[in-house]
């Protein structure tokens, strides 16, 4: 990888990346973060993919994944720019055939896996018109994947961007934490107060580090479950911000009772709850989760909740329940106006554990 980055950093003359922890948003009380990163909605430069390309990785299901984010890869680029990482050239002749010329394809940025939102960089902007780029640490959810590239990806994209890098003093992931761009952010412990990540990490410790890399006065805690799927249950599945003080989340039908179906629950009662940053007691609005799906893999994520925001856009997902998958349109309609909703049949990739929203990171305009 060391070979790698060099080549990349001598093509676009970045200087080296740091190394060092991320500057922290440490201030006076009222006084502004230097720092933040901004939700999901404000203006894109481009969305930033990677094409799956390991057999190692996803065995006989790769053609149908790879059909997934192509689709997902050429709806976004209706909207903005996108930017497709592939590990080597027969990959990226692969991902510019089902792609199109619409979506640039490099293999300047190796990568092992498809999901951009764990392993790109978190994108920072300060008060006067600067980026930066903050890596997670990305360890394969907590070593239970491969990540040789992918652990580099984030360092890649901010010296192909010829932006300041550094490293979070926390190990997590984009999907881990969700924020309202106006100093809340909420979590799952499962996820990020865990030994696989931060091992000897009190969640006070955690808390501390993750505000400020985010430049953020508030953490919203909900538990989450631990070991029960790869990411030990990211947020942005079930709950994610639309704006200052409003938060969708998903609720299951009424006659499940799983794990996944109280975790749920759980989140929407806590979250129904809690007050922000500013004060403001959340508005939690409900997502009727669908009650059928045409998978049947024990793996499979029916999150209408796991989308992309784009420009003039949401992306998210549909699975076949026409009634549940209107309300969600009009729902996330509603929550973003003026931006078309668009419903996409991903259902290959979402019997892999994650969704629309786990494959993209968008890069914000400066």
């Amino acid at each position: 990888m060391s070979d790698s980055r060099s080549f990349i950093s001598r093509l676009f003359g970045a200087a080296p990346a740091s190394t060092t922890p991320a500057p922290t948003a440490h201030r006076s009380a009222g006084e502004p973060p230097q720092w933040w990163v901004d939700r999901d909605d404000v203006p894109h430069a481009r969305t930033w993919m990677s094409w799956p390309s390991r057999r190692s990785v996803w065995g006989r299901r790769l053609p149908g994944v790879q059909q997934d984010i192509a689709l997902i890869a050429r709806t976004v680029a209706r909207f903005e720019p996108v930017v497709m990482c592939a590990p080597d050239d027969y990959s990226v002749r692969e991902a510019r055939a089902l792609c199109g010329p619409a979506v640039t394809v490099t293999e300047e940025i190796p990568t092992d896996d498809l999901w951009m939102r764990d392993t790109a960089p978190v994108f920072r902007r300060d008060g006067r018109g600067r980026l930066d780029a903050v890596g997670l640490n990305f360890n394969g959810w907590g070593n239970k994947q491969t990540h040789r590239d992918d652990a580099e990806v984030a360092r890649g994209i901010a010296e192909h961007l010829r932006l300041p890098f550094s490293y979070a003093e926390f190990t997590g992931e984009g999907g881990s934490v969700e924020t309202d761009g106006d100093g809340t952010v909420m979590a799952t412990e499962s996820s990020l107060v865990n030994k696989n990540r931060n091992r000897g990490w009190s969640r006070d410790e955690v808390e501390e580090a993750v505000l400020d890399v985010y430049g953020a006065d508030k953490m919203i805690w909900v538990p989450g479950i631990k070991g029960r799927d790869i990411t030990d249950d990211h947020i942005d599945v079930t709950s994610r911000f639309v704006a200052p003080g409003v938060v969708l989340v998903q609720l299951p039908p009424a006659d499940r009772n799983d794990a996944w179906a109280r975790d749920a629950r759980e989140q929407f009662d806590i979250l129904s709850r809690a007050t922000d940053a500013r004060g403001r007691r959340l508005r939690v609005i409900r997502v009727d989760g669908p009650d059928e799906v045409r998978s049947r893999d024990s793996e499979f994520v029916d999150s209408y909740l796991n989308f992309h925001v784009v420009n003039g856009g949401v992306i998210t997902a549909q699975f076949g329940d026409r009634a549940k998958d209107e309300a969600a349109r009009r729902t996330l309609a509603e929550c973003f106006p003026g931006r078309e909703v668009v419903q996409l049949d991903v259902d290959r990739l979402m019997a892999g554990g994650g969704g629309i929203h786990c494959s993209t990171m968008q890069e914000p305009l400066p």
